[in-house]
């Protein structure tokens, strides 16, 4: 193995952004992972930035696999509206709009936007 490799990056250590309860998105710039352990504010947590994880989501949504998933920063969810967001990942599982149905089930692309 190459001497200047440092780690394989699917789960990385890195600092929270904001308040981030284990199983959580988050955002840290460009950078989407779901915590493995909670993390209060300015701490360490690690993140893992591949995978299939069901997430919280916008309800007004219904989704079809398949179908590009961003990151709202502000709402602190997944949603199918591009705008300002960051592109996480695609649907891995078909979900309802009603207002009950606020997970859904997402692969995470594992890159940056």
């Amino acid at each position: 193995m190459a001497r200047n490799f440092v780690q394989e990056g699917d789960v990385m250590d890195l600092t929270a952004p904001y308040d981030v309860a284990s199983g959580a998105g988050f955002l840290v710039g460009s950078l989407f992972a779901v915590a493995l352990g909670a993390a209060s504010n300015g701490g360490a947590v690690r993140g893992k930035t591949t995978g299939v994880f069901d997430l919280v989501k916008a309800a007004s949504q219904a989704w079809t696999v398949g179908v590009k998933v961003y990151w709202d920063n502000t709402a602190k969810n997944c949603t199918t509206t591009v705008g300002s967001n960051t592109l996480i990942g695609v649907a891995a599982a078909a979900v309802g709009s009603g207002a009950g149905e606020t997970t859904g089930r997402v692969r995470l692309n594992g890159t940056a936007a």
